[in-house]
């Protein structure tokens, strides 16, 4: 548990909650992965250099600064990911990058509180991080974003890209795997069986998986919200179409359903991971 005690930017396990439950082949791995840094900045540079030699893999977790109504925090897209690299992480080994807590936020940049960076400043940072893990030895990479706006994620993918064409050319041995997705690609899997086919920004999946990890940081004071946005139209004011920043119902949110949603996420995180390592 010693990667819970960085407070800077970790999040601290909650009283009373139940560790997530690991499969018997993971769960007999994880006595010898406790005794691993966790964080990549943890280590000194003979570990890194050795960590890079044992063809680990990294994550490196990307979040942004972004409204998500009243009941909800600024980080809570950057909150999601780093807990689920973290527990990725117990389960696997693999190693965890600083995050990146910015990101492009297109149609919340108008809310109190977001912080938006360009696609080309996020596009770029992501590039130059990729090449630098590549340039250390590592080949095995997954960038996991907690936020999932389309220009956001278009930025990781094409910085994704550009490093992988870039290392096309080298021998099986030294091929550069990257994977691009967010936590979200797999929580929203669950709209429709235990939630509701519409829930959004903030809604009832997103303030349950908040409250399992940090529920100091949610007031439950969000209010349902079903706004019709412009399916097609690029508009400069997109807030107007859903003045709470909320798309969804939080008032149907639980720790209990939280902690499924993100056992849920972990496990499928976990295959990812495991299949860049094979």
């Amino acid at each position: 548990m010693e990667a819970y005690k960085r407070c800077r930017r970790l999040i601290p396990q909650t009283a009373g909650e139940k560790p997530l439950k690991t499969t018997k082949s993971r769960a007999g791995n994880a006595q010898a992965k406790q005794k691993r840094r966790t964080w990549f900045d943890e280590l000194n540079m003979t570990e890194a250099k050795e960590r890079a030699k044992s063809n680990s893999t990294i994550i490196i977790p990307v979040g942004s600064v972004e409204e998500h109504g009243t009941h909800l925090p600024l980080c809570t897209d950057s909150l999601q990911p780093e807990f689920v690299a973290l527990e990725v992480a117990k389960n696997t080994g693999c190693s965890v990058a600083p995050p990146l807590r910015y990101g492009v936020c297109d149609s919340t940049r108008g809310f109190p509180g977001t912080i938006s960076i360009r696609f080309e400043s996020l596009h770029m940072i992501i590039r130059d991080i990729l090449e630098e893990f590549v340039r250390n030895g590592f080949r095995r990479i997954l960038v996991l974003s907690g936020h999932a706006g389309q220009t956001h994620m278009t930025a990781l993918r094409l910085a994704a890209q550009g490093v992988v064409w870039n290392h096309q050319g080298e021998s099986a041995e030294h091929k550069c795997r990257i994977m691009v997705c967010s936590d979200y690609d797999f929580a929203y899997e669950l709209r429709g069986k235990y939630f509701s086919e519409k829930d959004g920004h903030a809604g009832a999946i997103e303030t349950s998986r908040v409250l399992a990890i940090r529920p100091d940081l949610v007031n439950m004071s969000g209010k349902k919200s079903s706004p019709k946005l412009p399916r097609f139209e690029i508009v400069a004011d997109a807030q107007k179409y859903f003045p709470s920043g909320v798309i969804g119902d939080p008032t149907e949110a639980s720790r209990t359903k939280g902690r499924m949603i993100n056992s849920y996420v972990v496990d499928n995180v976990t295959k990812l991971v495991e299949e860049l390592m094979h």
